[in-house]
């Protein structure tokens, strides 16, 4: 299976139509279908429903478009590397992460090193631990940011001095508003949103002191973001972890820590015998140092 033909099939995918997409290759539409009826061939599938007008692709296709996106992902990602040159370092970093306050201390060591090397450029993923992991043993990522209880034994790691708090988000003008803290018996009975997941966190049931199938469970999400707008409009109650939406004055959302306290902590971890390129190592180095600091502190 060559690159080139990979890349063929995904502008075919892209522009859904052979001929549009021998044009923007700037080949006949015949070689093109040439090499495309190649490759089913040699994997033995059929990857394209060639339509009159539209070629879709099969479950066959769509599955080989995700691995060719990768592959070509990485292939980039390995060109870019070793086109750094000697005197600068202007690579590019990739960290997955999950939704988390221990970011900010990322972002800072971003800033930090930008002081001395600002050419190096950051690619954020931001997806749940399984996703985030999946990257990183593709080699499309170099760090991922995982909160516990994510598993980590795989993996190079540490903790980050950062630990966020479970609580619950609510709309301003909730009966639980008037409480500073919310306790599991609070929870068992209101429409609750929880991310995907925490719907695996054993210790999440343990504090609730309920299983999954007892509790009032509306809806799940990926990225707090889009549920807060859900707890906005008045669906439910959102469980998520501090300091990840705006919840002042002027906003309809307040967050309540739970009680007991139920802290996450928060992992750096990388594959072990990796391959750093010189701006991700910088970068590792750089996060220890400022993690140093602020335990000396």
């Amino acid at each position: 299976m060559e690159f080139r033909v990979l890349s063929y099939f995904l502008t075919v995918a892209k522009e859904e139509n052979i001929s549009k997409a021998a044009e923007a290759l700037h080949i006949t539409q015949p070689t093109l279908s040439r090499q495309l009826s190649e490759l089913e061939e040699e994997l033995g599938v059929q990857l394209l429903n060639r339509g009159k007008r539209k070629t879709t692709l099969t479950d066959a296709g769509l599955l080989l478009r995700k691995r060719a996106e990768e592959i070509t992902s990485l292939t980039e990602k390995t060109k870019r590397e070793f086109r750094q040159s000697d005197a600068i370092v202007n690579g590019d970093i990739y960290i997955g992460c999950g939704e988390t306050n221990a970011m900010r201390r990322m972002a800072l060591t971003a800033k930090k090193l930008q002081t001395d090397y600002p050419h190096i450029r950051y690619h954020l993923f931001s997806a749940k631990a399984d996703d985030v992991t999946e990257r990183l043993d593709k080699g499309l990522l170099d760090f991922g940011l995982l909160i516990e209880p994510a598993n980590i034994r795989k993996y190079h790691s540490f903790e980050l001095p950062d630990t966020d708090f479970w609580g619950l988000l609510m709309r301003r003008d909730s009966s639980l508003c008037c409480k500073t803290r919310i306790t599991p018996h609070d929870l068992w009975d209101i429409p609750l949103l929880i991310s995907q997941q925490s719907l695996d966190t054993h210790e999440l049931y343990h504090w609730l002191q309920k299983e999954q199938g007892e509790l009032n469970i509306i809806s799940t999400y990926n990225l707090i973001f889009n549920a807060s707008l859900m707890v906005e409009a008045g669906l439910g109650y959102a469980l998520c972890l501090d300091k990840l939406v705006h919840t002042g004055p002027d906003s309809l959302l307040r967050f309540r820590p739970l009680q007991p306290q139920l802290p996450a902590h928060v992992y750096l971890i990388w594959k072990k015998q990796q391959l750093f390129s010189k701006a991700a190592a910088l970068f590792l180095d750089k996060l220890k140092e400022q993690i140093d600091i602020h335990l000396r502190n």
